[in-house]
Parts: structure tokens; C-alpha cells; sequence
């Protein structure tokens, strides 16, 4: 008798708000869990047990700060819903459908970040807000990776059997007297919910708990919701608002000795203008032509030549005793648009956003525009849709002819991202052999598209699945299709007029525990031109913004130009710059030192100590925290701030 009154009484208490109460417990129940399962399966390698038991309940808490922004609409339904709908006679199956929806999407946000964090080893970040905005393909590349219909059913299922369990606990709300909380008391409570809600948005941030050195460790103990909101808020940050600064005419005297090194010189010797002079070579190649071929995620993990075993590659290992190999060559960011700006504008990768997909980026000065004005054929060739990440409307807008999907009607393959690397190739040949007849040299960017979920490929290629072969077929595909392409280009009269650059968009995959980890960034850089450039190896570092400079100095033609980068056969002077992004960090490697700009004006400096055993695996670097050292951040400052200030001088930004 005394347990039924008390349960009467705690039922008059809780009353309606029994159901808010058991969905936050299931919430954080599941935030818990996913933190234990990302851990298992991803990152055992990068965080041992003892800091996974210290993110645990840190995690709590920022699942906590959360919840409050994310359950607040709950308590002003609570609030406003009156008792004769909430008490009448469809209560029940009315409370058990919306505890249902609600249990369901928080299963299904916990799946998405599981898949994500697979991909990435990383909650929500700036890559999940892009991907909203290219629902097609996005969408389309989940239908064709992952069973969609068996993850959706089995969701409810679990959905259908956790509200089941919940039930016994949760139909006292069905029965809650109207007296328990009357229309005044649940405004009250409605009105402090959202006084927390305030503070919390002034005085503490979400996931404000992240403190360990260890990126991986800080990532388990963040909310992925509201580090997706964080990467949405901060899309396309003003620099000098969140990062560190300092006066443009001293960071320009600074920048200065690093940006003559291959022998250029400033068209004016005052700031703020990066324009230089970049001195011809009679000794040169002349105006050959040339051909950048950006391979998807073609990591140097899997590369043969530099050290995998595997066997994924050996069309481009032998490719690679034939040219001009660099052994040490890096990815500025970990998306495609990060490589392609690189590339194509020789180009720091500036927080947060690439400026391939900045507002305002035409008329800025890229490598097509250079080429254009010494009398070439500038162009991007693209085997899926480039309206995708706005590749079209960059390339468009500054100096380059566009031909993606649509101009390749029969591909004899394709998904969700494009037409398959051979058909790309196939119609790149075409392409070329159309330029050639019109007597004029040509410069082209291709970018392929095959070595990306899902994975899929034409059928009949020895040693290669066309489906289910994961990443592993995927990376013996796009070697396959460049063999071939190479071997039908030889065909071809242009061919031996041709200087080939062969370099990856960006690594397979980011994971390691620091906030660069430098080994997800190495990538193949070969440059392929038999009869015109010697075998040769270069184990020197170098970046994706060196290619403009080093192929132009190949060349030997004089230009003017804003590039970065910098001649790396030809520099007189180490140790060489290399420039890094990851979500809302930027950073420089030097002399094996990487300074770190982050939000809010973080800085520090680490030393890299790097592993040169075999690629295949996560690798052995180390990265150990240094005392502040000021020159080494302000040279970093100002390669992004300059930077940053230079895009926004363009026509139309």
C-alpha cells in the first residue's frame, strides 16, 4: 500500500514529463554506447582504454549540454499541448508513435555517424555539411554502397523493441492527472528550459569538452550533432574574426624570402600584391603539352613503388621507372576541392571552406589563366556531373573550357558519380586529339571518379571485382584505367609532345590521432614525359601547390603569377613549406615542425617525427608539443592570412 502511494505520488510529480525524462535517459544511453562502438571498431589503434574511460563521462556532459537545445521544442509541446489531447482516449497509441519517431531518429543520427566516423574517423564535420548540399549524389552513393532498406528496417525494429521495453515505465504518462502539472506550472517550466538554453549559448559552447591532445580521443567525446551545427555555423569564416593575425605589411616581409626562392621576383616591391615574375629557361622543354590527371583518393599507402605490398598498383609502379617520381609528396586537405585548388591555383587551403566553392571565385588567377595567356587550350575534364562541389563554375570562371558527364553519351560504365575512369580517359583522348588538329597546345586538369564508394567498375577486368571489392578494388581499378590510358595516348601523335602529371586529389582516408596526421596526406606525385624527362627520383617533401611552378619551370617559360608554390627542382634554398588543412585547422610543416592555427586564435607548434617504414598501415609518426616559437607561427599566419586576403581582392568576391 505505502509503494502505491509512493508511485501515485512520484506520478503526480513526473507526471507528463515521465516521457522527456525516459527519452533523455535513451539519448544519452545511446550517445554512450556509439562513444564504446566507434572506439571498438575504429580507434583502439589511436586511443587506448584509459583515455576512452576519461571520454566516457566527458562525453556525458556534452551529450547533456545538447540535449538541452535538442529537447527544448519537447518541453514546449509539453507545455502547450492541452490534457484533452494528451489524456484522451488515443493517448496511448499517440505517445507510443511519437516516443517511436523519436527513439528511431535517434537511432538512425547514431548510424550516420557511425558510417561517417568509419569514413572519416571524425563526428559531423564540414564534410557532412557538404554533402546536404549535393543531396544526388550523396544520396545516390549511400543507395549504391550500403543496403539502405536492411539498415532502414532493422532501425525500426530496434526503434519498435526499445519502445517496447520503455512501455511499462512510460504508460504512467498515459495516465497523468491533469491536476499534476496545470497550464501555469508547465509554463514555468517551459520558461526555465529556455533561461538554460540562453545561458548555455553565452557562457559554454557545445562540446565544450574536449581537453586531451589526442584528436581521436577528443572526437569520441564530442556530440556529432553539435559538431555538425558547429561546421555549419562556421562554413565560411571570416579569417581574421577567428584566427590568428598579425599586420599585413610585416607578414608580407615575411612571406617575401619564402616565395623568391625558385628565383621569381614581386612585380611590385610593396604590399600587399603576391604578383611575380617567374623567370624563363631557355634550357626548358618549351610549350609542350601538359596533362594533369587527379586520381580519386589514390592514397600512397596503396602505391607499390612507395612502399606497399600489396600489388594494387603495378601500372602505375611501372609508370613510375619511367619518369620523374617524387616519393614525398602531399595532399593539402582531405577533399577533393582541397586538391583541385591546389592544383589548379597553387593555392594554400585557407579555413574553412576551399575556394572552389567560395562565392565570388571567378577572375581569381589560376594556373589555366597562365596557360591561356601563352597561347594554350586551357581545360577541366570531369567524368561525373561538375556541378557537383561547383567544379563547373570555378574552372568556368577562370580560364578553363569545361567537358563533364554530359558530353560523354555512351559510357559503356557509370554510377551515381560519373562515367567509369576508362570512359573518362577514352573521351580525354578524343578531346586531345580534337585540340591537336586545331595546331594549338593544350593544357588540360582530368579529374576521375571510379576509386570512391561504391566501389563499382566495369565488368571483365582480370583481378578486379566490378562490385563489392571495397577500397582495395577500388585503387586497382584506377591504376588499371590509367595503364590503359597511357597505353592508348602512346598511340597517339601528340603523345610524345606531352609533359603527364599523375597525382591524387587527396589520401583514402583521414585517421590518426593527431589534429594533421601527416601520414593520411602523402599521395603518389609522378611526372611522365619518356623522350623528354629522364627517370628520375626526387625524395625531397613537396606539395600539391609545387606542381604549377615545378611543371612551368620543367617548361622553362616565363609567367606571372600569384602562386604559393614554389619550383621544387629548381629552389635554392631548404627547408621547404608544406601546407596542411583538416576541418577548421590549417597548418605548416617546417624543417619538421608543424605550427597549428585553429579557432579562436589557438596556436601552437608540435615536431614530426615522421615513420619511412612501409605505407600500409596507420604509420608511426609522432608528434610532440614545442614551446611557442613566434617566427615559425607568423610565417604560418601569413600564408593563410595573405592568402585569405588575396581571394577576397578577386574581381568578385
Amino acid at each position: 500500500m505505502n509503494q502505491e502511494i509512493a508511485n501515485q505520488a512520484i506520478n503526480w510529480r513526473v507526471g507528463r514529463y515521465r516521457v522527456l525524462i525516459m527519452l533523455l535517459a535513451v539519448y544519452l544511453a545511446i550517445g554512450t554506447g556509439l562513444r564504446v562502438l566507434l572506439w571498438a571498431l575504429f580507434a583502439t589503434g589511436e586511443v587506448p582504454v584509459s583515455r576512452l574511460l576519461e571520454s566516457l563521462p566527458l562525453g556525458l556532459v556534452n551529450d547533456l549540454l545538447e540535449a538541452a537545445y535538442l529537447f527544448l521544442p519537447m518541453t514546449i509541446a509539453l507545455w502547450l499541448l492541452p490534457q484533452r489531447i494528451f489524456g484522451g482516449g488515443r493517448r496511448k497509441p499517440l505517445l507510443m508513435l511519437t516516443v517511436g519517431i523519436v527513439v528511431f531518429s535517434m537511432l538512425y543520427i547514431a548510424g550516420l555517424e557511425y558510417f561517417f566516423f568509419e569514413e572519416f574517423n571524425a563526428r559531423f564535420n564540414l564534410v557532412a555539411v557538404d554533402y546536404l548540399i549535393y543531396p544526388t549524389e550523396v544520396i545516390g552513393n549511400i543507395r549504391e554502397t550500403y543496403p539502405v532498406g536492411l539498415i532502414s528496417a532493422g532501425l525500426v525494429m530496434a526503434s519498435a523493441v526499445l519502445v517496447g521495453a520503455l512501455w511499462p515505465l512510460l504508460r504512467e504518462t498515459a495516465h497523468a492527472e491533469p491536476s499534476a502539472h496545470p497550464f501555469q506550472h508547465r509554463g514555468l517550466i517551459a520558461l526555465i528550459h529556455v533561461a538554460v538554453v540562453v545561458v548555455l549559448a553565452i557562457a559554454i559552447p557545445v562540446n565544450a569538452l574536449m581537453p586531451f591532445d589526442n584528436r581521436v580521443a577528443n572526437e569520441l567525446a564530442s556530440n556529432g550533432v553539435a559538431s555538425f551545427f558547429v561546421a555549419a555555423r562556421t562554413n565560411q569564416l571570416d579569417y581574421e574574426t577567428y584566427y590568428r593575425t598579425g599586420d599585413d605589411v610585416a607578414l608580407w616581409q615575411r612571406l617575401r624570402p619564402d616565395l623568391e626562392r625558385s628565383g621569381e621576383t614581386f612585380v611590385s616591391p610593396t604590399p600587399p600584391s603576391l604578383e611575380r615574375r617567374f623567370p624563363g629557361n631557355a634550357q626548358g622543354l618549351g610549350k609542350r603539352n601538359v596533362v594533369v590527371i587527379a586520381e580519386e583518393s589514390f592514397g600512397a599507402e596503396f602505391v607499390g613503388v612507395l612502399g606497399n605490398e600489396r600489388g594494387l598498383t603495378p601500372e602505375f609502379d611501372a609508370l613510375s621507372k619511367q619518369g620523374l617520381l617524387f616519393t614525398h609528396a602531399y595532399a593539402t586537405g582531405t577533399r577533393t576541392v582541397r586538391g583541385l585548388e591546389a592544383i589548379s591555383a597553387s593555392f594554400p587551403p585557407i579555413p574553412s571552406e576551399s575556394i572552389v566553392k567560395r562565392p565570388g571565385n571567378e577572375g581569381i588567377v589560376t594556373w589555366g589563366e597562365v596557360m591561356s595567356g601563352l597561347g594554350y587550350h586551357a581545360s577541366f575534364l570531369y567524368g561525373g556531373y561538375g556541378t557537383f562541389d561547383n567544379m563547373n563554375a570555378y574552372f568556368g570562371g577562370n580560364g578553363f573550357a569545361l567537358s563533364d558527364r554530359r558530353d560523354i553519351p555512351d559510357p559503356k560504365f557509370a554510377n551515381i558519380w560519373g562515367v567509369s575512369d576508362e570512359d573518362l580517359f577514352a573521351h580525354a583522348i578524343d578531346y586531345y586529339d580534337a585540340r591537336a588538329a586545331e595546331g594549338k597546345p593544350f593544357f588540360s586538369i582530368v579529374m576521375s571518379t571510379s576509386n570512391h564508394k561504391p566501389y563499382t567498375f566495369p565488368e571483365g577486368i582480370p583481378g578486379i571485382k566490378s562490385s563489392g571489392g571495397g577500397r582495395a578494388a577500388g585503387v586497382k581499378y584506377a591504376d588499371y584505367a590509367i595503364g590503359q590510358f597511357f597505353k592508348q595516348a602512346q598511340q597517339h601523335e601528340w603523345f610524345s609532345n606531352t609533359v603527364f602529371v599523375v597525382v591524387a586529389d587527396h589520401g583514402a582516408r583521414v585517421y590518426g590521432a593527431a589534429d594533421i596526421p601527416l601520414h593520411s596526406y602523402e599521395i603518389p606525385l609522378l611526372i611522365y614525359a619518356p623522350g623528354l624527362i629522364a627517370p628520375q627520383q626526387n625524395d625531397g617533401l613537396v606539395s600539391q601547390i609545387d606542381i604549377a611552378p615545378t611543371v612551368m619551370g620543367l617548361l622553362g617559360l616565363e609567367y606571372e603569377a600569384p602562386f604559393f608554390g614554389v619550383d621544387v627542382l629548381h629552389e635554392n634554398q631548404e627547408p621547404r613549406n608544406l601546407l596542411f588543412n583538416h576541418n577548421h585547422d590549417v597548418a605548416l610543416l617546417r624543417d619538421g615542425r608543424m605550427a597549428i592555427l585553429g579557432l579562436n586564435q589557438r596556436a601552437e607548434v608540435t615536431r614530426y617525427v615522421r615513420n619511412d617504414g612501409p605505407r600500409s598501415g596507420h604509420g608511426g609518426e609522432v608528434f610532440e608539443p614545442q614551446p611557442p616559437d613566434t617566427d615559425l607561427l607568423d610565417l604560418t599566419t601569413a600564408y593563410f592570412q595573405l592568402a585569405y586576403e588575396l581571394f577576397k581582392q578577386a574581381p568578385n568576391s
